[in-house]
């Protein structure tokens, strides 16, 4: 079984991609590694991958929203890229894209 998360640290940016299922088995070690990872990596920027994520649950949207605060809070900010649109679905119908920005590509939100 491949990891659930991979995780990529590009100077105080964390991007976060994410597996195929975002629910609420793996959001807990979602929310525990990252944590982590920002307290040791002075983080104010994080990124969520979705290329790979084809489902996601409440438990997803709440990681999303508690990065989002956790990152404005402290002056940072948070963005996705790669959502298709069963999760783009999703992300609209909880209000995501009017809080997190999107990026067409990894390459674009690093250009930021």
């Amino acid at each position: 079984m491949k990891p659930s998360f991979i995780y990529e640290a590009k100077e105080q940016t964390l991007i976060i991609h994410l597996p195929e299922e975002l629910d609420h088995h793996n959001c807990r070690n979602l929310k525990y590694e990252t944590d982590l990872l920002m307290a040791e990596n002075y983080i104010n920027r994080i990124v969520f991958d979705f290329s790979e994520t084809r489902f996601m649950d409440s438990s997803g949207i709440g990681i999303l929203l508690n990065r989002y605060k956790q990152m404005k809070a402290g002056g940072g900010s948070a963005g996705f890229y790669g959502a298709g649109p069963q999760v783009m679905r999703v992300l609209k119908i909880a209000g995501i894209p009017a809080l997190l920005s999107r990026y067409d590509s990894k390459e674009a939100a690093l250009s930021e």
